[in-house]
Formats: structure tokens, C-alpha cells, sequence
């Protein structure tokens, strides 16, 4: 809940630049939202990182602030964008907690309140997707405000869009003839796949040994190290625009009084990460820098933050009290106290997590229901149908996971040995409960779910995660969570997918490969 007065606040703070002109020192700052799609924690350099340049990022964060504990709610695109846009938890977005849902139209988002309070909004590229914002007066709602994505340019490989991310803030940025505060999302549609493969070493100058370690739920092998390489190449290229973002801010002298928020929607797209609700699969990058308003900048910030918490951030530092703003109750808490350094200022010391439905694949177009809870120490997760495939159905090619050349190797090895413990780790069904001490695995790969050892840290979390749950009205642990499985996808040809593909339609999904079905169905 909102409860700052941004403009007392930077009079108490800010005091130093308010002198000659005052008026200007406290015009409301500019917001630039930067969000790469699909991006895993700690792939940026400020984490150590070395495989992969992010100069820009470092330097966002070296000025700024680098958070080592964000993460999203719900590890897939829409849901996850659902929760930044709304600062509720997708469990709290009724079809908004699904992949390719209708937008529910009683749910404002930060953007559309900022506008209606004298903010100039606009998006390129990716914004809420993929799904149906509905329609508004006859018109496609902008959840974002207008695009701005017409201006294109050569891309260095067929993978990566066409769309000039940079030239194209440029002219939201000219658009804004007013020269009202402004608001822009940066919705790049790196690193998502496909990628152009060998594009890293071929195009990237990368080489294979420049990867030090290789997740241990994955293959070592130069097929996956390519892979990552590629993927490396994508982020590098996103940004890219992100750097001359910022050159465009510096020129119009605007860097100052922006707030840029540079993070990405999920984990990257492998095996065993986006989709799922394991450590790499919800924890994400996050650099903010706003030097007029961030106090003490090149801290780093260690409590967790949560993809709610964005929103009220962002109607906080435009002096917009959540009860003006036409949104519904926000979840998320306002991270101005954390900007500004102030006394005992803390996040989060926990996170709740799950999913519902995402891609397609199963029959009756069903979910695969998970909630789950991560502290610094632990993450637990409640799979309310272990009968299902995590990953999607076998028979339709476990459809909830990128195509890549990753997910192809650990497919054949199955096919090849008969037994393949990579495919178990990353395709075959899971317990009804999984608990992973992070704080020394990570890679979430040893199970203590059923270890007598960790019973009452168990019960622990498991009541902890409920009463949160409850508090928050989750239809799920209400005894209700069948309704997520109700709500239609907002694609006709990826309604009842599974039933049509079964019984012998021409139906397809262009983000898998054809050998990723299995000829043979699996139990």
C-alpha cells in the first residue's frame, strides 16, 4: 500500500537540489521499464557472470541499485507480466493467472493510471502478451498505452526481431510533444527462442570454454554449450538497446529524473526452467538507477522483492495514492523506502510462488496447479496433481517447454537407453512435494521432501505458505482451484489443442520441434 508523499519526501531528501528552481527538482520522474523476455538469475555481469556482457546493465547497477532476491510469481510470460502490470499475484488475476487468457477487464493496470494522472505511456515490442486485452470503446485496450515498434532495422541473426528497440523510444520520446513526465516499456523478445544456432560463436565471437559450469540437471556436452552461447548472444543484444536507451536519456537531459528498472519476465527457455517454479525458473534479474532519486546508489539489496512490488512502486514516485489510481487492491508493496534508504527500510523476507495453466498439450486443456514458498534458505513446492506432466504431455511433445537443441538431446538420450535420468529430471512427473535447500543446491536436483531431517522445516513452510495463500484469497488452497482450468484460451487454434491434436487435426505450435512428440505415449 502506498503510504509516501513522493514530493514531502524528496523536499526531506532531495534538499540539496532544490534551490534556484525549485519547481523543476520536483517535477515527477520518468519511468523506463526494461524487461528481457525470458532471462535467469545471475545471467548479467554485476552477478559475476562472466559468459555473458551486459554492460549496461552493470552500469544501471553500479549506479543504482542490484537486487540478488527478485522474483517473479509465476515463471511464464503473461502471468508474470500479469503481475507486474496489476502489482497483484497471478492467483489474484482470476484468467490473468493463465498463459494466453483474456485480460480481465476489471483489472486496471499501473500504466493506464498513470496516464489517466498526466503520464505520456507507450511500449515497443513485446508488452502484455501473449493473450486478449480485450476491447475498449470499440478499441483494442492498451494495457501499456499506444506502441511504438514501426521503426525496424537488420537484425545480426534470424532469431532476433526485426524491431529497432532504441529508434523506436526515440520516437515515443518525440511523440511526446508536451513533454509530460513519461512512462515506456522496453518489451525486447530476446533472448526468447528460436535461436540461430552457433549464432554465439559464429556471430558472437564466443567460444565454448568461456562457460565455467553447465547446470547439473543438463548434459555437459558442445550441444549445450552452443545453446547457452546463443542464448548469451541474445541477452547481449538486448542489452545493447538498453545502452543506447540510455545515451538517448543523456542527450535529452532526462537521465537524471528517470527511474529505469531493467529486469526480465522468467527464466531462460530450457529444460527444467521457464515454466516451471524452481530457483532459476522465478529468480530474475533486477538493476534500478534513478540518480536524482536513489539514495546511497551501488548498494545491493538482498531482501526479496517480488514482481507485485513494482506497480505501487511506480504510483508512488508519481505522488498517485493507490485509492485514486482506479486499480484493484494491489498486493505489492512500494520499494520508495528501499530507493530512498530510509531507516529500517526492508523488503520482503519470504516469497510465495505457483502457476496454474500454461501452455498447451494436456487433455481438456488442463494446468499443471503449483504453489510453493522460497526464503533464503529453502524453496517448497505443493504439486496438486503429480499425476500430470509438468512439462506437457509426451504425445504432444511437452508443449511447456521451448524447442531447443537442449531439449532434443535429452529426448533422444530416452529414446536411446531406455532409461535416461536427464529426461526424469527434466520431463518426467514430479512427487506431490518438493523441498530443495537452495542456500547449498540451487540447481534444485536433491529432493529432502521425504527426508525425516528437514520434516519441521517442512511443516513450517507448508503453514507459513497457506496462511499466506489464504490471506490473499487463493481459489486454490480455498478449495477452489478448479476454476483456473475453466477460464478458455484466448487463441482458437490452441483451444483444446490436445483433443484435436489426438484425434488426428492439423493442429501445431510453432515453439517446438516436430521430434519433440513422442511417437510412443508414456505413463
Amino acid at each position: 500500500m502506498i503510504k509516501i508523499n513522493v514530493l514531502a519526501t524528496f523536499c526531506l531528501l532531495l534538499v540539496s537540489f532544490v534551490s534556484c528552481n525549485q519547481e523543476k527538482d520536483l517535477q515527477r520522474p520518468n519511468i523506463l521499464f526494461c524487461i528481457a523476455d525470458d532471462q535467469s538469475f545471475p545471467h548479467a555481469g554485476a552477478y559475476g557472470c562472466e559468459w555473458i556482457k551486459t554492460p549496461a546493465f552493470d552500469w544501471v547497477a553500479s549506479r543504482g541499485l542490484l537486487f540478488t532476491n527478485a522474483y517473479t510469481p509465476n515463471a511464464k510470460c503473461a502471468p508474470s507480466r500479469a503481475c507486474i502490470i496489476t502489482g497483484r499475484n497471478s492467483w489474484q488475476l482470476e484468467a490473468a493467472a493463465n498463459h494466453v487468457p483474456f485480460f480481465p477487464a476489471k483489472f486496471k493496470t499501473y500504466a493506464e493510471a498513470l496516464r489517466d494522472n498526466g503520464y505520456f505511456v507507450g511500449y515497443t515490442a513485446k508488452g502484455w502478451a501473449p493473450g486478449n486485452p480485450g476491447v475498449v470503446n470499440g478499441k483494442k485496450r492498451g494495457l501499456l498505452g499506444p506502441s511504438f515498434s514501426k521503426i525496424k532495422t537488420i537484425p545480426p541473426t534470424d532469431g532476433i526481431s526485426k524491431i529497432d528497440y532504441a529508434s523506436n523510444f526515440k520516437a515515443f520520446l518525440k511523440a511526446n510533444k508536451e513533454g509530460k513526465p513519461f512512462c515506456f516499456w522496453y518489451g525486447s523478445t530476446e533472448p526468447h527462442r528460436a535461436y540461430e544456432f552457433k549464432s554465439g560463436v559464429d556471430k558472437g565471437g564466443k567460444s565454448l570454454d568461456e562457460i565455467g559450469h553447465v547446470f547439473g540437471f543438463w548434459p555437459d556436452n558442445d550441444t549445450v554449450r552452443y545453446d547457452l552461447l546463443d542464448y548469451a548472444f541474445e541477452i547481449e543484444y538486448f542489452d545493447k538497446h538498453l545502452s543506447r536507451m540510455i545515451e538517448e536519456l543523456k542527450e535529452n537531459g532526462m537521465l537524471d529524473n528517470t527511474l529505469i528498472v531493467v529486469t526480465a519476465d522468467n527464466g531462460m527457455p530450457f529444460p527444467r526452467v521457464k515454466g516451471q517454479e524452481y530457483e532459476l525458473s522465478n529468480h530474475l534479474p533486477l538493476a534500478m538507477m534513478w540518480p536524482k532519486g536513489i539514495v546511497n546508489p551501488g548498494r545491493v539489496i538482498e531482501d526479496f522483492v517480488s514482481f507485485t512490488d513494482f506497480a505501487p512502486t511506480f504510483l508512488d514516485i508519481a505522488g498517485i495514492p493507490e485509492s485514486e489510481s482506479g486499480m484493484q487492491e494491489i498486493e505489492g508493496k512500494s520499494l520508495m523506502p528501499v530507493l530512498f534508504d530510509e531507516p529500517g527500510a526492508k523488503g520482503r523476507g519470504f516469497m510465495v510462488i505457483g502457476k496454474e495453466r500454461h501452455d498447451v498439450g494436456r487433455p481438456n486443456d488442463q494446468g499443471y496447479p503449483v504453489r510453493g514458498i522460497v526464503t533464503g534458505e529453502f524453496l517448497y513446492l505443493r504439486n496438486y496433481h503429480p499425476e500430470r506432466w509438468p512439462a506437457g504431455n509426451p504425445e504432444t511433445g511437452y508443449m511447456n517447454c521451448d524447442g531447443s537443441p537442449t531439449k532434443t538431446w535429452i529426448l533422444n538420450d530416452r529414446r536411446k537407453n531406455g532409461e535416461s535420468w536427464l529426461w526424469d529430471m527434466n520431463f518426467g512427473k514430479n512427487p506431490s512435494e518438493e523441498l530443495y535447500k537452495i542456500s547449498e543446491d540451487p540447481e534444485c536436483v536433491n529432493n529432502l521432501a521425504d527426508d525425516s531431517q528437514y520434516a519441521v522445516i517442512k511443516a513450517g513452510l507448508v503453514e507459513q505458505m497457506d496462511n499466506e495463500l489464504k490471506a490473499e484469497g487463493d481459489p486454490r488452497i480455498l478449495g477452489n482451484g478448479g476454476i483456473f482450468d475453466t477460464y478458455p484460451y484466448a487463441q482458437k487454434a490452441t483451444r483444446n489443442f490436445y483433443n484435436r491434436f489426438m484425434a488426428g487435426e492439423n493442429v501445431k505450435a510453432g515453439w517446438i520441434n516436430q521430434t519433440d512428440i513422442e511417437k510412443e505415449k508414456l505413463e
